[in-house]
């Protein structure tokens, strides 16, 4: 690993807004597990070990099941999952893909199917703020300690 700066320390107040984002989403209503599935899920497509390793932990920390943590990666071919869990991490899977997979119409109309148009909007901001949290993560090298 190459020694980068550490990204917080360099911009407290970008740090301060991200933790203003988090804090937003603890009052947001949404189950801290299904919280937690989305920082998981994002952070395994973007390949960010740090924040992995850090919601795994959160996650298991929080009563979640080594199956569902162990098999997150491969949710589709599993029964783990209940039909809300399955709408939200096909909805992170597209915004965090999303040059690749756009934001199809039938993953938001599922959406549609288990979550309020309030929860929506909240399941969004959790899938952007990980997705910045892991480039921070990724370009600044972040790593578990």
């Amino acid at each position: 690993m190459h020694d980068r700066i550490e990204w917080a320390k360099h911009s407290p107040e970008a740090y301060k807004a991200m933790i203003g984002l988090e804090q937003a989403l603890v009052a947001s209503g949404l189950e801290h597990s299904l919280l937690e599935l989305i920082r998981l899920r994002a952070s395994q497509v973007n390949g960010c070990a740090y924040c992995v390793n850090m919601h795994a932990n959160d996650a298991r920390k929080a009563g979640e099941t080594e199956a569902r943590l162990q098999t997150l990666s491969v949710w589709r071919e599993t029964r783990y999952f209940t039909p809300r869990e399955r709408a939200a991490l096909a909805w992170v899977e597209s915004l965090t893909r999303l040059p690749e997979r756009g934001a199809p119409q039938d993953e938001y109309q599922a959406l549609l199917e288990h979550f309020s148009a309030k929860e929506i909007a909240n399941l969004t901001l959790a899938i952007a703020t990980i997705n910045a949290w892991n480039r921070f993560g990724v370009g600044f090298a972040m790593v578990p300690a």
